[in-house]
């Protein structure tokens, strides 16, 4: 049985509140602007962008007083040759940090962390890019700062914009784009590794480039899936890994396109961890095939996390095969915990609407906007 109205609740209660989306749109755009108005910062920068879950629109709310996250990409002009070690890379952005962060920030392995009050920044610094790739890093098409759940005709090309007039009554903002320009094929960036004392790379761009296709071919029910299964995995911590990235990416790959509710989507991926997943696969990352994005996991962690999933998969099954509102929600509710409402299953042939109908197709090829729903 699809309840959609249950499940718009209950996304409602796992998305970031507006005040959290507001404090990581401060922090975000107090450091650019920091970095692009720096005297020595600017002139070693060619472009800052967001990447990461909440870019994706994949994250959920944070758990207690634990706050909200972004991940900010910093295209530098440092040279790998002339900072063959990475550690030197990073050492350069110290007196920025010590300037604007102090008391505040973190070297990580591959970042600068920086914890404020109400908001934590991951700071992912990139060797300099190719002249070509300089002109795509730096247009509106990267450097824009909404989330793909805001903007789904979001594209890779020149002539992306967002324009200023709003599609229907809602606040999205509609998009341009040259129907007859190819999309720029993704390239990956390289970023210093000072565990591993080499450059990595990494292609954070093909990572929202996929998230954006594969949550089209769901019909827009992709992300949503993500989000859901994510706050299971939170309520259901142990073990600790897999999370975050790693479980998106193999969500991704066990999420079958054309589904019709995130019900359908969450019952269907957990019933394909099992069946086509029972030991720790080797997962290719999105743009760097090389590496293996389930690297980290252990095979016990992954042996754990699976009799998790097992168990999982049979509660989603009995609530997708309910048939009534009330048993299906309270199925729901036992996978999902108190976030998921059952107070309106009070009857056995409650009415559940389509909420997550999808959305109208956009009336012009070249002018289109729209969000996730």
């Amino acid at each position: 049985m699809n309840i959609p109205t249950y499940f718009a609740r209950f996304l409602k209660e796992i998305r970031l509140t507006d005040n959290q989306v507001d404090d990581l749109i401060k922090g975000h755009t107090t450091l650019r602007k920091r970095l692009n108005e720096d005297e020595d910062m600017s002139k070693i920068i060619v472009s800052t962008f967001l990447q990461g879950s909440y870019r994706r629109s994949t994250a959920v709310r944070p758990k207690g007083e634990s706050r909200s996250d972004v991940d900010v990409i910093v295209v530098t002009k440092l040279s790998m040759e002339e900072y063959s070690n990475p550690e030197d890379a990073i050492k350069v952005f110290e007196p920025f940090m010590e300037k604007h962060y102090e008391g505040k920030y973190q070297i990580q392995g591959r970042s600068i962390g920086i914890s404020l009050s109400y908001v934590d920044l991951d700071v992912v610094i990139t060797a300099a890019p190719s002249e070509s790739e300089e002109g795509i890093l730096e247009s509106a098409s990267v450097t824009d700062m909404r989330a793909l759940e805001d903007i789904e005709t979001w594209s890779l090309k020149g002539s992306w914009e967002v324009l200023n007039e709003t599609i229907e009554a809602s606040s999205i903002f509609k998009t341009y784009s040259n129907a007859n320009e190819p999309e720029w094929k993704t390239v990956p960036l390289w970023i210093p590794d000072r565990e591993a004392e080499e450059w990595k790379q990494t292609d954070p761009l093909a990572q929202i480039k996929w998230t954006q296709d594969k949550n089209k071919s769901c019909n827009r029910h992709y992300v949503n899936v993500v989000k859901a299964l994510k706050w299971w995995r939170r309520i259901n911590n142990v073990p600790k890994h897999p999370k975050g990235y790693p479980l998106e990416h193999l969500i991704g790959l066990c999420c079958p396109d054309g589904i019709q509710s995130v019900g359908q989507g969450v019952t269907e991926v957990l019933e394909g961890i099992v069946n086509d997943y029972s030991t720790k696969p080797v997962m290719a990352d999105h743009g760097v095939p090389e590496h293996d994005v389930m690297g980290r996991v252990t095979d016990e962690e992954y042996n754990e996390f699976y009799e998790l999933v097992k168990k999982a998969a049979e509660i989603a099954r009995k609530a997708s095969d309910a048939t009534t509102v009330k048993e299906s929600a309270e199925e729901w509710n036992k996978l999902f915990g108190s976030k998921f409402p059952t107070s309106e299953a009070t009857t056995n042939n409650q009415s559940s609407s389509g909420v997550f109908s999808k959305r109208e197709n956009p009336t012009s090829s070249d002018i289109v906007g729209g969000r996730f729903g």
